[in-house]
């Protein structure tokens, strides 16, 4: 019996070996990003509640699926060829990786540095990602604007501007009841470049007008960079911002995005998933630690909490049974390293 159950062991054993091993070797696809502000990862000095959809989206795709988010504040997709931006994203991109493409915001700004015009040269520079991207093997998908919270008629400059005020700084607009595009033909060239290199398509600014006007303009704010003075460290002015996410408003919109990515691209469908909260060390969730999300969770919600790879603090007790804890390979609990 004893050599029957040692041979049991050392099954088990070598399986576990073979399976970890196995899994190691797996291929990882790699979802790389290219765009501006709205996708890009932040800084969190001061506390910097700023999200781009980008930096949350690694939430919603299983490990199988590692995001590379090289979109960047302020550029346009001139500026982000010119600065070489592009030349190092394109050097690492491989058979079977995709390619997310989303410029707009940057293109429509007058500097010449930064300005494309719809329909030529914003058009040729989208082709440009596409083509290179195909020829290492990739798989581009292009993607057009998040909608500006612009509730104002005549349009408000200083939203298309993106301008960032100081609460009580001046008089803001009388907002109505109505969303007004401020994107303009910007919005077409990615759709119709997509149709023309029969490259998949995701309609953002579509899918965030629809979010942001069934809000209203009331309720619409909590998604974006309205903060208080004197309610975080980064900002102790206060900001009124109606073109950038804050960390909720970006899960949110990562989330309906992701949904419509597993359409448009069904092949990465099978690795998206949804938890009713992130945990990240990272930033890229909505808490940082397990005990800020329990502490934050209504006591009679049923939830499930996804922990992100990470070393984190002591592991609080789960006393709501109703709270499922999900964790990614490599999170692990105790002293924070020193």
């Amino acid at each position: 019996m004893k050599t029957l159950g040692a041979k049991m062991i050392g099954l088990l054993v070598a399986a576990f070996i073979l399976c970890s091993a196995f899994r190691a070797d797996k291929p990882v696809v790699t979802v790389f990003m290219i765009g501006d502000s709205t996708m890009a990862n932040k800084k969190l000095d001061g506390g910097n509640p700023e999200r781009g959809w980008g930096m949350v989206l690694p939430g919603f795709f299983s490990e199988d699926i590692r995001i590379d988010n090289h979109a960047a504040n302020g550029r346009s997709s001139r500026s982000f060829i010119s600065e070489g931006r592009w030349e190092k994203v394109i050097s690492k991109v491989k058979k079977g990786d995709y390619v997310f493409i989303q410029f707009g915001h940057n293109d429509e700004k007058a500097d010449p540095t930064r300005h494309t015009d719809p329909g030529t040269t914003f058009d040729d520079h989208l082709r440009r990602y596409v083509n290179e991207t195909r020829a290492k093997g990739g798989i581009p998908v292009l993607f057009n604007s998040i909608v500006r919270r612009n509730f104002v008629q005549p349009k408000d400059t200083s939203i298309s501007k993106d301008v960032r005020r100081t609460p009580g700084e001046s008089e803001p607009p009388k907002e109505g009841t109505v969303l007004f595009d401020t994107h303009g033909a910007y919005l077409d060239s990615p759709r119709n470049v997509a149709k023309e290199l029969r490259v998949a398509f995701i309609d953002m600014n579509k899918i965030t007008h629809d979010l942001v006007e069934g809000l209203g303009p009331v309720e619409s704010k909590k998604l974006f960079m309205f903060v208080e003075p004197d309610q975080v460290p980064a900002f102790p002015k206060g900001r009124e911002d109606n073109t950038h996410l804050n960390v909720y408003g970006a899960r949110v919109i990562a989330g309906l995005a992701v949904e419509a990515i597993g359409k448009a691209v069904p092949e990465l469908a099978p690795y998206i998933r949804h938890y009713d909260y992130v945990v990240a060390q990272d930033g890229s969730g909505d808490f940082f630690t397990l005990d800020e999300a329990l502490k934050a969770i209504p006591a009679k919600k049923k939830c499930t909490v996804l922990v992100r790879t990470g070393q984190y603090g002591p592991k609080p007790e789960i006393k709501n049974k109703l709270i499922k804890i999900m964790e990614d390979e490599g999170v692990t609990y105790g002293s924070p390293a020193i």
